[in-house]
């Protein structure tokens, strides 16, 4: 169905003030309007620069998680139009070559994956066809009021209210309103960060190319095999029979990875990669970036060439931080209007979800008791900035790491556990907004920060040890992250529901140990792969010397402990050995497919523009206040 276009013309007269002006009608701000309307009795006016809503130009960020999936189908009520309009989404798929494959085949990739439907809906998001339906649905009431192609001139904000807003328009002229609260949701137009100077850069400098074809690109098809030998192969005793296409698919490698998302009559491409490994004037254009992706991953040449391009776009640097982003001013940010970090695992849409409804919660319950809402805006703030800085290591940090299959599945179990437990599990109790809650969350969430930071740096140490010794595996591995137990116990907290908020600081306090423990389990993998002893995976002595608040790539410190934990002549065999609550066994599948050790690197560098290799990295030293 052809999404509707709506333009400036409107019924309804503009008024000389407005409880809230939202600048900017992308899905920030149509979805933080529709949010107002169902939740509080505020009047709202929505200004946009474009003509229509939705553009011509087709919009990137489709693929949604299960906060954001969530949101929209629950708190602002879409679900049966989601699953009308817009495809069910089957999970994250990572697809690696292998090293004695041609892959030319869709069976000649390793795969890592999680097996079943999540029991949270998240869906692959046509954004013109859903900010469509989204305008549609605030035109209904008579609460809202909408105007595009304007240009606003002055956001004049006092410091005690009320706001004033001029914008013009070249039919209509100059018009001037008064608010209470203006949010900027106006995007990469940054209204109000520019006007504030909250501009802050972050550590994270990647690129993106990403275009549009016509038509489904099933990955499941890019094969020698006819459909019946599709249907029966072997593979899918670990995979599933489930769609792959439906799945958010992604090729991966060194510091980039490609995507392929399906959307209705037609398919969303694109290629994420950090400067330090591409540059930007390789893969830059539809041509450029297609044989770059067929050439890495030939089974892609079987298909992409012969596709009807429909759009395309980019950013050759996308990622920014914001110095603040809700105010008691009665100013605030959602979307990318204030800070955005990388489309990886898709958290764009999740943190418009929670910003948005910190937003709400802090305007629907504006008394004019200014104590309290600075109170409750510094709240906010810190837990918005939360929010985001915990990304900021996993792209910032370990993106390197995405070049390897064994390295990553480590990578994602961990980031997925801290989000499920972390970030979807406080969501869907709508536990965020409240003060008891959010207090001792941060507490707990801080203590993730040193842990996080530690992880990311020794899987990127690691993956950078390893690519000198040793090859992909050499032939398909299969992963399921649920096979590694700490991800599950995070994913059961989605049935809890409507818990207390002591209950659910209990719960997280639970998490927090079996995320502990996961990241003990990682760092000993490590340690027992590089100095080539798997029984260190159980030798308790061993294990217990792991400090999880201070993990690092150490071989040294690693032998030494090694040694200390045979000693006596004890050769580990009479010593009680380690219990992890999974099977310490999970891993092993890498080791025995491994490539065969080749000599180390040497210790020049390339330049990156030959895209042969990483420059050295400059390891930022990040605020782990909160960081998980």
């Amino acid at each position: 169905m052809a999404p509707e276009n709506h333009t400036n013309e409107a019924s309804t007269a503009l008024a000389e003030s407005y409880d809230v002006v939202l600048i900017g009608a992308g899905l920030a701000g149509l979805s933080l309007a529709q949010h107002l309307l169902r939740e509080t009795d505020k009047t709202v006016l929505l200004l946009e620069r474009r003509p229509v809503i939705p553009p011509p130009r087709q919009k990137v960020g489709e693929s949604l998680v299960q906060v954001a999936g969530y949101y929209f189908s629950r708190v602002l009520d879409m679900e049966e139009y989601l699953f009308q309009e817009h495809y069910l989404k089957y999970n994250l798929r990572f697809y690696w070559p292998s090293e004695d494959r041609d892959n030319s085949r869709f069976e000649d990739y390793g795969k890592a994956y999680i097996r079943p439907f999540s029991n949270l809906a998240s869906y692959q998001l046509d954004r013109n066809t859903f900010e469509a339906e989204l305008l549609r649905r605030n035109l209904t009431s008579d609460r809202f009021t909408f105007r595009a192609a304007v240009k606003v001139r002055e956001a004049d904000l006092a410091e005690d209210g009320p706001h004033r807003i001029s914008f013009t328009n070249a039919e209509s002229g100059d018009h001037h309103v008064k608010a209470t609260w203006v949010v900027d949701t106006s995007g990469r137009g940054k209204v109000l960060t520019r006007k504030k100077g909250l501009a802050k850069e972050n550590s994270i400098r990647h690129g993106a190319f990403f275009w549009w074809v016509d038509g489904l690109v099933d990955v499941d098809k890019l094969t020698d095999l006819p459909q019946s030998e599709i249907r029966k192969k072997a593979e899918r005793r670990f995979t599933g029979h489930l769609p792959t296409w439906m799945a958010t698919n992604h090729f991966m490698g060194e510091g980039f990875w490609f995507w392929v998302i399906p959307l209705q009559g037609k398919t969303s491409l694109g290629l994420v990669y950090d400067h330090q490994l591409i540059s930007h004037d390789d893969v830059f254009s539809t041509e450029k970036a297609t044989r770059w992706a067929c050439e890495r991953f030939p089974l892609l040449a079987r298909d992409l060439p012969n596709r009807e391009v429909l759009d395309f776009a980019g950013y050759r640097d996308f990622s920014y931080d914001c110095a603040q982003t809700i105010s008691p001013e009665r100013w605030a940010m959602a979307g990318e209007s204030g800070r955005f970090t990388d489309p990886l695992y898709s958290p764009g849409s999740d943190l418009i979800a929670i910003y948005n409804t910190l937003i709400v919660d802090a305007i629907a319950n504006d008394d004019g008791d200014r104590q309290q809402l600075a109170a409750k805006c510094q709240r906010y703030e810190q837990l918005m900035r939360s929010v985001y800085s915990a990304y900021v290591p996993s792209y910032a940090t370990s993106y390197d790491a995405l070049g390897d299959q064994e390295v990553f599945c480590l990578k994602y179990t961990w980031e997925l556990a801290v989000y499920f437990a972390y970030y979807v599990f406080p969501f869907i109790n709508d536990l965020f907004t409240d003060k008891r809650f959010s207090f001792a969350f941060m507490r707990l969430f801080a203590r993730l920060g040193p842990i996080n930071s530690g992880i990311q740096e020794l899987l990127s140490d690691y993956f950078q040890w390893k690519k000198g010794r040793h090859g992909q595996p050499r032939e398909p591995v299969y992963f399921d992250f649920m096979e590694l137990a700490p991800l599950q116990r995070a994913e059961e907290t989605f049935y809890e529901v409507g818990v207390t908020v002591e209950e659910a600081k209990a719960l997280l306090a639970e998490q927090l140990e079996s995320l502990k423990e996961l990241a003990r389990f990682a760092a000993v993998h490590v340690a027992s792969e590089v100095l080539e002893d798997p029984s260190l995976v159980t030798n308790r002595r061993f294990v217990e010397t792991i400090e999880v608040d201070r993990l690092a790539f150490d071989p040294p410190a690693w032998e030494a402990a090694r040694r200390e934990s045979l000693r006596d002549g004890d050769d580990g065999s009479s010593q009680e050995p380690f219990e992890w609550t999974f099977p310490a066994t999970v891993m092993e599948r890498f080791r025995q497919a491994r490539g065969p050790a080749h000599t180390p690197a040497t210790d020049s560098v390339p330049s990156p523009a030959r895209n042969t290799g990483p420059q050295p990295k400059e390891r930022s030293v990040l605020n782990t206040e909160a960081a998980g």
